[in-house]
């Protein structure tokens, strides 16, 4: 068995070629991102080097070998994180199409670690919701709820529950979006922030369902369940759009300059310079020109980042349907057959070794069982020679004992001649 570790030890070093003290600074980079991940803070933008991460992702999957994950699952698990954070940053930096790929990575690492899959995989959502591939979208936010719902996260699987029925909306499968958000609201955890997510999921539905009065009653129903009412541009420009549509111009500009004065978000500040140019009667000309001149920027800076989402979700797609690769199994079959040849050949020569022993234990007792029986015949027969010398002595004394010429019999005067008659009647007694 320890022949096969050191075998394993041997493959797994010649499969890395990193060395020790890489493999631990990556894994202190995880370890202080997750720290300020867990802080509310990014790692490469408040502390930490972007460089430092992109190395730790690059030592890490040296070690996300299907072999050495099998034996050491914390390595993928490591991978993941750095995975993770790392595209994190990467969508910050806006490039989205190297932050897919390296989420993609992520959803490859083979890491049990469910929590940060679903994380990963509701970025990749993210991402497919910009490129406005909304079925995609909703088929990585249900990747994410599933993650979440077996890493036991009741709440962010609802919140991932959400983001599907979004999805559902942006399709105007409007059924099946209501049908998400009743499963949500009747949950336990259902509280006021999930209730304002709720809420701008029905309204953003209507409103692309041309239900402007519901888009209206909802949207307003975000605002109310939310904390921050400032902090909801998103609620905001659905009350901007819906007044659009109805024609009441005031309330839709009104709400639009609000949009502007809260949200970075380049599509929400394009659907709201789109407002304030084709509905603001207020403006003089010039006024006009100019927020249609920002509203052709905004256009511009669009179109720039939907080709660049474009890009990353043709990776998702080459992914998704590309063939999977099994010589990664083959590897592991491999290493196994090798480990387990030398295990079974360990137990063959020990166990030939242990059948000699017991054969040479059996030849012993055999050999023992025979000189037993020898010894208990010998025992025997000395017993019965000595029974029977006893009884000629006796016999021959008490023959002796009636002997009138006793000392002529014994040749008593003659002390040699004596002692060579007893030790001839008398078993040598006279000698011993």
């Amino acid at each position: 068995m320890k022949v096969a570790i050191g075998l394993l030890c041997v493959v797994a070093a010649g499969l890395c070629g990193c060395s020790p003290h890489a493999l631990h600074e990556a894994e202190a980079v995880v370890a202080q991102a997750d720290s300020l991940w867990h802080n509310g803070q990014m790692y490469g933008i408040d502390e930490g080097d972007s460089a430092r991460l992109a190395q730790a992702c690059e030592t890490l999957s040296a070690f996300n070998s299907p072999l050495l994950s099998t034996f050491n699952s914390q390595l993928s698990t490591d991978y993941a994180h750095a995975c993770y954070h790392y595209g994190r940053l990467l969508r910050k930096k806006d490039d989205p199409v190297a932050a897919m790929q390296v989420f993609i990575d992520a959803t490859h690492s083979r890491t049990r670690d469910y929590h940060i899959l679903g994380r990963v995989y509701s970025n990749m959502g993210s991402i497919c919701h910009l490129a406005n591939e909304f079925t995609l979208s909703y088929d990585m936010y249900q990747r994410s709820a599933d993650c979440f719902l077996k890493d036991r996260d009741t709440l962010l699987y609802y919140y991932g529950l959400n983001n599907m029925a979004f999805e559902k909306g942006m399709s105007k499968e409007l059924d099946n979006c209501r049908s998400i958000v009743h499963l949500i609201v009747k949950a336990e955890l259902y509280n006021e922030h999930l209730a304002a997510s709720c809420n701008r999921t029905l309204a953003e539905a209507f409103l692309i369902a041309h239900q402007y009065d519901s888009a209206l009653y909802f949207a307003y129903e975000a605002l109310r369940s939310s904390q921050q009412q400032e902090q909801e541009p998103a609620s905001l420009l659905i009350l901007a759009q819906a007044y659009s549509y109805i024609g009441k111009n005031d309330s839709a500009v009104h709400y639009s300059q609000q949009v502007l004065n809260s949200s970075h978000a380049l599509g929400d500040i394009n659907n709201a310079l789109y407002i304030l140019t084709n509905d603001d009667k207020t403006k003089d000309l010039e006024a006009v020109r100019q927020t249609a001149a920002d509203r052709s920027d905004t256009q511009k800076l669009l179109e720039i980042r939907q080709g660049k989402m474009s890009q990353a979700v043709q990776l998702l797609e080459q992914d998704l349907t590309r063939k999977p690769d099994w010589k990664w199994l083959m590897g592991i079959i491999g290493t196994l057959v090798v480990i387990g040849s030398i295990i079974g050949l360990y137990v063959y020569r020990k166990g030939k070794q242990k059948a000699l022993l017991s054969q040479k234990i059996d030849v012993l007792e055999q050999t023992a069982n025979t000189i037993q029986e020898k010894h208990d015949e010998l025992a025997e027969r000395y017993q019965t020679e000595q029974q029977h010398i006893k009884r000629d002595i006796e016999a021959k004394c008490a023959l002796l004992r009636t002997n009138d010429s006793i000392k002529k019999t014994l040749a008593w005067k003659n002390y040699k001649k004596m002692c060579g008659i007893v030790d001839q009647r008398f078993y040598f007694l006279a000698s011993k």
